[in-house]
């Protein structure tokens, strides 16, 4: 069947699929959308309230560090008391990783060809089996082999991926093949090309990023040009963006890279105008009251946000509710693309945020229904 839209489809590479504890990652699943904590992981209650205010926001997957014994002896609180799937990054301390698998890592994010002999790796991935836990490759630019900076000079592409493909060589020969890869770099040209060219040489997994990208506006552009790109082409099976702000941050930039290219709906996608001399109101404070008023909802819907008539009417036309700005603070409010009424000045962010509550739940209690009637 033909699509109605085809410039807007994307046709994803075709993955296997593996499990991050209830999480499927590849194949037909959605892409999901991780972040990590920053806070000590020994702090127990300081990291199970970071990861509540991430899970709150979405997050489908959260990465602890665990660096030290005092680390994976906290990750089994932190596990227990998680809503989402845990991923124990571990980095050259093959113990860290028999440790986090034990206290009940649903994945452990560890180099094999880093961590000493084939022993070594033998143990970690007999834990990995033992325990149900998956493993990622994380190749970095920033801190490939030096056998291969010798080999090529500097980190490329080329590089990178021989990484990838030498470490998951070391799991395949366990037999294990429960494992996911990322070739990030701060570079998104090198990012980029490096995950073009291991997607067509590997059938697993791929976990996107752009690493070390930056504050919140230079790291969401930097992630979005990078990421975007390589989602758009069906490269990417699951996400974090690297930002210097707080984790909540980098869950709220990737579920709007992946609204923007249609891959992934959760909570309101907003349409709005950068406002001009035209606006019947001020288009940019409203707009910064309603997300910040909206971030609870998470049914998929849209709301356009427009401040005259010139675009206004139009977008409203394809969104579940829309605003218009009007003249002597009087605006038009549309539903399901239709002129309805009109609201005042004074009342119409309380107004907006209250359409949009109502419709959530009409379309949360529609989803409901549609479910009861599939079982």
């Amino acid at each position: 069947m033909s699509s109605v839209r085809p410039w807007r489809d994307i046709a994803r590479r075709q993955s296997r699929q593996i499990m991050v504890g209830n999480v499927p990652v590849g194949g037909d699943a959605p892409i999901s959308v991780q972040t990590m904590t920053n806070t000590p992981t020994e702090d127990i209650r300081a990291t199970v309230d970071q990861i509540r205010r991430c899970e709150e926001v979405g997050a489908d997957i959260i990465r602890v560090s665990c660096p030290d014994e005092a680390s994976t002896a906290a990750l089994k609180q932190i596990v227990r008391a998680a809503r989402v799937p845990i991923v124990a990054d571990i980095h050259f301390h093959y113990k860290r990783a028999l440790e986090a698998a034990d206290a009940g890592a649903a994945c452990l994010r560890i180099n094999p060809g880093n961590i000493g002999s084939a022993a070594r790796v033998k143990e970690v991935v007999d834990a990995a089996k033992s325990n149900g836990c998956a493993i990622r490759i994380g190749v970095n630019g920033g801190s490939l082999e030096r056998d291969l900076l010798e080999k090529y000079g500097e980190p490329c592409p080329e590089a990178l991926v021989e990484s990838a493909l030498d470490h998951i060589k070391l799991l395949q020969d366990q037999d294990f093949h429960e494992y996911k890869v990322a070739v990030k770099a701060s570079d998104v040209f090198l990012a980029s090309a490096a995950y073009q060219q291991l997607a067509e040489v590997v059938d697993c997994p791929l976990h996107l990023g752009i690493t070390e990208a930056g504050g919140l506006i230079g790291g969401t552009v930097k992630s979005s040009i990078g990421m975007g790109s390589l989602l758009w082409f069906g490269i990417g099976d699951t996400i974090r963006v690297s930002l210097s702000a707080e984790p909540e941050e980098e869950i709220r930039v990737g579920y709007e890279i992946l609204k923007a290219l249609g891959l992934r709906q959760r909570g309101v996608r907003v349409i709005s105008c950068p406002s001009c001399a035209r606006q019947g109101f001020d288009v940019i404070r409203t707009v910064q009251a309603l997300e910040e008023r909206l971030q609870h909802i998470r049914v998929p819907m849209s709301l356009s946000v427009l401040g005259c008539v010139v675009n206004g009417p139009g977008e409203a036309r394809e969104t579940d509710i829309g605003l218009t700005g009007g003249g002597n603070g009087k605006h038009m409010v549309y539903l399901s693309g239709v002129t309805d009424h009109t609201v005042q000045d004074a009342d119409m962010i309380e107004h907006i945020v209250k359409l949009v509550e109502a419709k959530a739940s009409e379309l949360e209690a529609a989803d409901a229904a549609v479910a009861q009637a599939a079982e």
